[in-house]
C-alpha cells in the first residue's frame, strides 16, 4: 500500500517524477524497441482467446499504481471533506466514505481492463477459482467486511461509544473500519476487533441510547446494629456524592441475613458514564467508611470459633 499510496512527499514526488518521465518517453517514441520487445511471441502466452504478455503485465502494474495512487488521493480528499461536516453523524460519514471508495476502486478495475484491452467475458475463465478462493481463503474477510457494512446501517455501535465485550475488553470505539473495529481502552491501547464480533457475540453498549449508569455496592454490618441508621447512613453517602442523580433517586436494600454480617445493597445513578465509574464508587465507599467509624457501626469479617475436643493433649 505504501507503494500505491505513498505518504511522504519525497515518495510523492519521485512517483510523479517517473510518471512523467514514461509519458515524455512513450510521447516520443523512446519506448518503442523496448515495447515491441517485451511484446515478443517469446515473452507471451495464452489464456483462451486472450493473448498475455510482459510488455502486458509492465503495463497493468504501471497502470494500477498509477490510478489507484490517484484514486487514494481522491479517496483521502473526500473523506477529509466528507468529516468535516458536523450536520452527518459519524456512522453515516463512515458510510458514505465507504460506499464512495467502493464505487471508485470498482470503476478502477472496469478502467484497468479497458485500456487492457481485456474483454470481460474472458474472465468467466477464472470465475470458479474465484468463487472457491472468496469461499475457502477469504471467508472471514468477505464476512468481517459484511459485517463492517451492518454495524454501519444499524448503528448499533458508533465512534465515540463505550463498549465492553464477552472477554472483558472496555473502552471507546474509534474506528469502524472495513475489516476490524479499532478500540481505546482505558489503559491507554488499543485493540483491533473483527468486525464479525460485533454480530455474533454478545457486546454491551453503555451509551447506545443515553449515557446513564447505575453503580452497585455491596455493604455488609455486624449483627446486634442499628439497622434503620446503617441504611441511612448508607443513602446519605450517596446523596452527598456530586455526581450521584437525583432522577432516579438512591436506594437502599437489605438483602441477606448472612453468616458474619446482614447485608445491603446501593443503587445509585450518575449522568455521565463516559466520566467514569471508578471515582464516584470509590467516593461513596469512604463516605460511607467515615460515617460508619462515625456511629460506632461495624463492617464485620468472617470469624470461626474452634473447640479443642483434647485440650490434655496439648499440653
Amino acid at each position: 500500500m505504501s507503494l500505491i499510496k505513498p505518504r511522504a512527499w519525497v515518495a510523492k514526488l519521485l512517483f510523479v517524477a517517473l510518471v512523467i518521465g514514461f509519458i515524455v518517453l512513450g510521447y516520443f517514441g523512446h519506448l518503442g524497441p523496448l515495447k515491441e520487445f517485451l511484446d515478443s511471441d517469446d515473452f507471451a502466452f495464452h489464456v483462451g482467446d486472450v493473448r498475455f504478455s510482459a510488455y502486458l503485465l509492465v503495463k497493468a502494474i504501471f497502470l494500477i499504481v498509477l490510478i489507484f495512487w490517484f484514486i487514494g488521493l481522491v479517496s483521502d480528499m473526500l473523506e477529509t471533506r466528507i468529516k468535516a461536516i458536523r450536520t452527518i453523524r459519524a456512522s453515516n460519514k463512515s458510510l458514505i466514505i465507504k460506499a464512495i471508495q467502493i464505487i471508485l476502486y470498482f470503476m478502477a478495475f472496469l478502467s484497468i481492463l479497458g485500456v487492457l484491452g481485456i474483454n470481460l467475458t474472458a474472465l468467466t475463465v477464472f470465475s470458479g477459482a474465484v468463487g472457491i478462493g472468496i469461499g475457502f481463503g477469504l471467508q472471514k474477510i468477505a464476512s468481517n467486511f459484511i459485517s463492517g457494512i451492518i454495524l454501519l446501517f444499524e448503528k448499533s455501535v458508533e465512534e465515540d461509544d463505550l463498549i465492553e465485550l464477552n472477554d472483558g475488553t472496555t473502552g471507546f470505539v474509534r474506528e469502524i473500519g472495513a475489516r476490524f473495529t479499532r478500540i481505546e481502552t482505558y489503559q491507554g491501547y488499543e485493540v483491533m476487533i473483527p468486525n464479525e464480533d460485533f454480530i455474533t457475540n454478545r457486546v454491551t453498549n453503555w451509551t447506545f441510547t443515553n449515557n446513564r449508569s447505575r453503580i452497585d455496592i455491596n455493604v455488609g454490618v455486624a449483627y446486634g446494629t442499628d439497622l434503620a441508621l446503617a441504611q441511612r447512613l448508607i443513602l446519605e453517602a450517596a446523596n452527598e456524592n456530586p455526581r450521584c442523580l437525583k432522577e432516579p433517586a438512591a436506594c437502599c436494600f437489605l438483602i441477606d441475613f448472612a453468616d458474619s454480617s446482614i447485608n445491603f445493597t446501593l443503587y445509585f445513578w450518575i449522568e455521565n458514564v463516559l466520566d467514569g465509574r471508578a471515582e464516584p464508587r470509590s467516593d461513596v465507599l469512604f463516605s460511607i467508611w467515615r460515617k460508619f467509624k462515625e456511629y460506632n457501626i461495624e463492617i464485620p469479617f468472617p470469624q470461626r470459633d474452634i473447640t479443642i475436643r483434647n485440650p490434655e493433649a496439648l499440653k
